[in-house]
């Protein structure tokens, strides 16, 4: 039986029997606090009558269901979540009544009671099939239409959806009724509900094309921390980019963004009412790069209401297009409209290093993926999909010509406003606008995995001079694909103190080898970079100068972008165990404290620690750890009172935290013993320090009780499971396996929170028995906890912490040997390849001693 599973076949066969005229929903939010009731109406036509189809509806306890006037036995029609619909009409009429389960995993319409005043919140998360969890739907993304909800709910409530907020009519036992307005056509996935006792701030921006009202949205126990001028700044900034770049007024009236609890992902581009995680809001100071990721965040899904929302894939194998279209537009407005002006220095620093990874994983796919059925679309959500896609947008803008690019778009907004569309269509218009031949690079780019590499092969004469200048470009025996590259190639001089540019060379690069004429007779420079400017997708080398450079002058380098793609190409050559990983940690000790790009900071911290922990080889792995924790403390010290360096910087310490000195150090920041000039230690922060202590066998149970009686909030609940969880004790272990894994009563977002404290560097001994535990979950975790959860066990439990070659072995064995379900094989193949990256560098480790 099919289940919630839908084939890419069964969905264009229905797409092409009927469409789907209206759908009318109705919800009340007052029936109980596991169940609400849900009644729908759907209208819709058929091309051939007499013939059958099926509607989707998941987990419902049906009360009754209509078609065309003839009741249907649900016990008959309704199974394996889908409604049978036999003997249809030209024109048809489906009322299925019924109650459906509130969410405590984040799929479908999530039920939250705030532990800090006992209030409720509920919200729809609907990617890619739950609103069939809410409503009896038809779920794909071609089948689009109108839909009029109408909500029962109590009447303090505040509710929110696609369409205008009507004013509630008051109705009996203290509820009211919101019925609004007809949606314009869209997905059922961008359907949303936002409902509770919210508070909710509102505003407009006006332009060209007239006035859009804005809401802020947030729980009551969070509204201090909602600092809606600048999300207010943001939100204005990018309607008046995006309406002016793409020509087309905001297409879905009004605009609402709601932040809301236990969100399983960063944010959700719900048309006219966008969803985010309220972690985006801080409850204590944060660095620069969290306001540059949250930026970043509130304008990717804005361009969704056009990319995605107004013009919407025919099904999801262009799943890629819709993300990576929106991380590119994030971006690239970021850098002309708001004063997050180097954007694409903290892609580079982070995003496109995802992509990078995933791309080299045995699991990696082309960017446009074969997502044949759903199950294939819930596991493509990826770097690939994401990062490296912009990457391939950045490129190809740099390919067409900005201009053309954003005309194209132009065109395909137009055409397909409302409807459905396949990256065909897009490229037709990309061609038309730019009168580029664009099927070629679209098959090299996007129809092939792999990454290739790019380095420089030259000669110098007597003085120094190029006398020929060439690319080499290389690719993997698995994928050979050699690309079509737009880069540019940078000369940088050392001169008083600054590793600065001298030129700028743009060229094109083609198969294995590409003659650059343009710089011979040059004289060779202290750095020679390719990829200068960043315009491709590909890991790039250094010659032995200019990585003696690098590793001499990193601190030098002024331009934040040219030290990004250095930074990336020193992790990247440390992943392939080309360089050490003591050199690559003495490195980021080297320019870390430099670093301008807050981004990098907490990037390069964490690529540090993860070569130190995985990549040493374990005969020296004390020794080099000593020395990476005596630099933290040092730069700890040395770091401008009350900068964002010196946050980042004790938040590292704190998660590096293995020696004596490292542990007082953090003890006296917690306590106050021995304090650091300009550190506020926020709740937040106290939290990340107490976790350090417990780590570290110096905070037990009750401390991380008391702590939690003065937090008496949701963050402050995961924070504490974290702290217990990550304690070094057999019993610890037990419990937070038990809470995380085998526990179906656990909110969806503490369950991730102890995941992500499980595994802890040096705590071998009491994590080696979940080596097999872990194995005997993934064989079942896919059916019971479904694919976002199982996908949050399988990656943050994986035991990463402890490489070695029984533990592979015994990985391999099982992947050669389970039934489990694919997702779940494809996530631990991912995990034994990072065993064999680790493995390979502590060879490459042991061989300089």
């Amino acid at each position: 039986m099919p289940g919630t599973n839908l084939t890419r076949d069964e969905a264009a066969t229905r797409s092409d029997l009927i469409t789907v005229d209206s759908y009318d929903v109705t919800l009340d939010l007052t029936t109980g606090n596991t169940t609400f009731a849900s009644t729908t109406v759907v209208r819709f036509s058929c091309r051939r009558p007499g013939t059958s189809t099926f509607a989707d509806l998941v987990g419902a306890t049906v009360h009754s269901i209509d078609l065309n006037g003839r009741p249907l036995d649900p016990a008959d029609v309704y199974a394996d979540s889908r409604i049978a619909l036999d003997d249809l009409a030209e024109d048809n009429v489906l009322t299925v009544v019924a109650d459906c389960r509130y969410s405590r995993v984040g799929e479908g319409l999530h039920r939250f009671v705030d532990p800090a005043d006992d209030r409720v919140y509920t919200y729809t998360q609907f990617e890619v099939p739950d609103a069939r969890r809410v409503y009896t739907t038809f779920e794909q993304p071609d089948l689009k239409s109108v839909f009029t909800f109408t909500v029962t709910a109590p009447a303090d409530w505040v509710v929110v959806s696609n369409a205008a907020t009507p004013e509630p009519e008051p109705a009996e036992d203290g509820a009211a009724v919101w019925r609004f307005p007809q949606t314009e056509r869209m997905s059922t996935y961008i359907t949303a509900i936002v409902a509770g006792e919210y508070h909710a701030t509102y505003d407009v921006y006006e332009g060209p094309h007239g006035k859009i009202p804005l809401g802020h949205l947030c729980r009551q126990s969070m509204k201090d921390h909602l600092d809606v001028d600048e999300l207010l700044t943001i939100t204005k900034q990018g309607f008046e980019f995006f309406e002016k770049a793409f020509e087309f007024p905001y297409p879905f009236g009004k605009y609402d963004q709601a932040y809301v609890p236990e969100y399983n992902m960063g944010a959700m581009e719900n048309a006219g009412c966008v969803t985010l995680r309220d972690d985006y809001l801080p409850r204590s100071r944060q660095t620069a790069a969290f306001y540059d990721q949250r930026a970043n965040t509130v304008l990717h899904e804005m361009a969704h209401m056009w990319f995605g929302d107004l013009v919407t894939m025919r099904w999801w194998d262009d799943l890629w297009l819709n993300e990576s279209f929106a991380e590119w537009a994030a971006h690239h407005s970021a850098t002309r409209a708001t004063k997050y002006t180097e954007a694409w220095t903290g892609f580079t620093n982070a995003r496109k290093n995802w992509a990078y990874r995933q791309d080299q994983l045995p699991t990696t796919h082309p960017v446009a993926a074969d997502n044949h059925d759903l199950e294939a679309v819930e596991v493509n959500f990826d770097g690939i999909t994401y990062a490296k896609g912009a990457s391939v947008l950045k490129q190809l803008v740099a390919w067409v010509g900005e201009a053309e690019f954003l005309q194209g778009l132009r065109s395909y907004f137009q055409q397909h406003a409302f409807g459905n569309s396949e990256f065909t269509d897009l490229l037709s218009a990309l061609e038309s606008s730019s009168g580029r031949e664009l099927s070629g690079w679209a098959h090299e780019w996007l129809r092939t995995s792999g990454v290739n590499t790019l380095a420089p092969e030259f000669d110098v004469d007597a003085s120094g001079r190029f006398t020929t200048f060439a690319v080499r470009q290389t690719s993997t025996v698995e994928h050979p694909e050699l690309r079509r590259h737009r880069i540019g190639i940078g000369l940088y001089d050392l001169r008083d103190g600054h590793l600065v540019r001298r030129s700028h060379t743009e060229t094109d690069v083609a198969g294995s080898l590409s003659d650059v004429p343009d710089l011979v007779g040059q004289e060779r420079p202290d750095l020679l970079l390719l990829n200068d400017g960043d315009l491709t997708y590909a890991k790039i080398r250094l010659d032995e100068r200019s990585l003696e450079t690098l590793v001499e002058h990193i601190d030098e380098l002024d331009d934040s972008l040219a030290r990004a793609l250095c930074w990336g190409a020193a992790w990247d050559m440390t992943r392939d165990a080309e360089m050490a990983a003591r050199d690559f940690a003495a490195l980021v000790l080297r320019g870390v404290a430099s670093e301008t790009d807050l981004v990098a900071v907490g990037a390069l911290l964490r690529y540090a620690t993860q070569a130190v922990d995985q990549y040493t080889a374990p005969a020296t792995r004390a020794e080099i750890r000593e020395a990476w924790e005596r630099g933290l403390r040092r730069l700890v010290e040395e770091a401008a009172p009350g900068s964002d360096h010196q946050l980042a910087l004790v938040r590292s310490l704190a998660g590096n935290a293995r020696a004596e000195e490292s542990l007082d150090r953090v003890q006296g920041l917690y306590d106050n013993s021995a304090p650091l000039e300009g550190l506020e230690v926020s709740t937040d922060l106290r939290w990340v320090l107490l976790t350090s202590l417990a780590a570290g066998g110096r905070a037990n149970d009750t401390m991380i009780d008391a702590m939690l009686e003065q937090d008496r909030t949701i963050s402050g609940k995961e924070r504490a499971a974290a702290a217990r969880a990550v304690q070094p004790t057999a019993e610890a272990k037990s419990r937070a396996w038990h809470d995380a894994v085998e526990r179906d009563d656990v909110p969806n977002e503490t369950q991730r929170s102890i995941a992500g404290a499980f595994q802890v560097a040096g705590q071998e001994d009491v994590l080696e028995p979940f080596q097999a535990r872990y194995l005997e979950m993934a064989e079942t975790v896919w059916e019971r906890k479904g694919s976002n959860g199982a996908q949050v066990m399988l990656t943050l439990l994986f035991p990463r912490t402890a490489p070695d070659p029984e533990l592979l072995e015994r990985v391999e064995a099982w992947i050669a040997g389970t039934h489990a379900n694919p997702g779940s094989v494809r996530y631990v193949r991912e995990g034994a390849d990072d065993l064999r990256r680790a493995l390979a560098n502590q060879a490459r480790d042991a061989e300089l001693d």
